[in-house]
């Protein structure tokens, strides 16, 4: 069957007459070799009906229409068959890709498919990777090439390759807000956030992940899912005033007294110690990039109930020692000084840690006198404004004030 195949291609590319007549002869033929009765004849019939569509012989016009067929025809085949055919197809065309982009184009998504089905992430994303998008000489609509892009992204995290990941969600993000599609916006929010998640940057995954449970393109038991991430993020999250805003934000929702995370949310909302011995069911829950260690050696979720075990005891003590830090803390003295030092450092909790004595003295910031600082700052800068303002429209002033004394 193949042979024959081959023989007649071969007649057909000597063959005279016109583009719409041999249009369907050689469509005659691809409809003769997806039919074919096995897996290998038909294989090498599509082959050689490929060959000679990217022979400089047979007419530009002919052969894009006639690879746009085959293209068509590739997902009625086996996926092995499709899937050797198409790479056969990849590497005959490359040498002219630049007049076949939308054919490869089409079939590199086709192979990503299969690949996709197959679990096999990593070259799913490799085989859209070669399709063109910036740099051919095909124009590509903004829809398309940020649905690629995402797609690459998020194979990429299948993969749990989030640096990959990253790089193509950077690209979509310069096409997001041209594009009009409410869909593909959801799709960016997503696997925005959970690169953001992978990532380790809990706190901003989180904000994006609690947005997108209030969407409602989102179905709702994806909306509680992504409330659940919201959730488990911000748990993992390093301790801070932006944690605790978003543990406030969370514990106000009633939607979180469904999920199963809701008794650690509640403790660490109302500043309680947490023991480690009350994890066990929230660990079990966590993804498995979330249960990475940390460079102390300690995981993610141990490293931040740690942290927010010590700021709860900064609003419990007024100084600790190392030691009875770290029986509180359940760690080693030296890490609890560390650990303590580090967030002092960092800003995210007040404080001073005295070596020589071995006691961390905790600071409290009252808000009232934080307040009228601002206050303070803030009628400061309204009064240099309005400084400069007379300077420079002294008349426009004295008729305000005029105005504003009659009123």
């Amino acid at each position: 069957m193949a042979a024959s195949v081959r023989q007649e291609l071969a007649s057909l590319v000597s063959s005279s007459g016109s583009h719409k007549d041999l249009a369907g002869r050689y469509r005659q033929v691809l409809e003769r070799a997806v039919a074919a009765p096995g897996s290998e004849d038909q294989a090498e019939g599509l082959k050689a009906f490929v060959e000679a569509m990217v022979n400089e012989n047979v007419s530009l016009v002919i052969s894009r229409q006639l690879l746009s067929d085959f293209t068509g025809h590739l997902a009625r085949l086996p996926d092995p068959v499709s899937k050797e055919v198409s790479h056969h197809a990849l590497d005959k065309i490359q040498p002219r890709v630049i007049s076949f982009e939308e054919q490869v184009a089409s079939i590199r998504q086709h192979v990503a498919s299969i690949y996709e089905r197959e679990q096999d992430w990593r070259n799913a994303a490799q085989v859209l990777v070669g399709i063109p998008l910036e740099t051919g000489q095909k124009h590509y609509s903004t829809d398309y090439k940020l649905e690629t892009y995402l797609k690459i992204a998020r194979l990429y995290l299948e993969d749990d390759d989030p640096v990959q990941a990253e790089a193509f969600i950077n690209r979509a993000s310069l096409l997001q807000n041209e594009s009009a599609s409410p869909l593909l916006q959801i799709h960016y929010k997503v696997c925005y956030a959970r690169v953001l998640d992978y990532r380790r940057k809990f706190i901003e995954a989180a904000q994006r992940y609690n947005e997108l449970s209030y969407k409602p393109l989102v179905a709702e038991e994806e909306r509680l899912q992504a409330l659940k991430h919201a959730l488990h993020c911000t748990i993992l999250a390093s301790a801070g005033q932006q944690r605790s805003r978003m543990l406030a934000t969370l514990f106000k929702d009633e939607r979180c007294q469904q999920l199963a995370a809701h008794g650690i949310l509640e403790k660490m909302y109302l500043d309680r110690i947490i023991r480690s011995g009350q994890l066990h069911e929230f660990s079990a829950e966590l993804a498995p990039h979330q249960k990475a260690t940390t460079a102390d050696g300690s995981s993610i979720l141990d490293r931040a109930v740690i942290e927010h075990n010590l700021l709860s005891a900064s609003k419990l003590y007024n100084n600790i020692t190392f030691s009875e830090l770290g029986a509180l803390l359940e760690i080693p003295p030296e890490k609890a000084e560390k650990i303590a030092s580090q967030m002092i450092t960092e800003g995210r909790m007040a404080g001073v840690v005295d070596q020589i004595d071995g006691i961390v003295h905790f600071e409290s910031r009252e808000p009232l006198p934080t307040w009228d600082k601002q206050i303070q700052s803030l009628c400061f800068q309204v009064n240099t404004l309005l400084e400069k303002i007379t300077q420079h429209a002294p008349e426009w002033t004295a008729r305000a004030m005029e105005t504003e004394m009659a009123q």
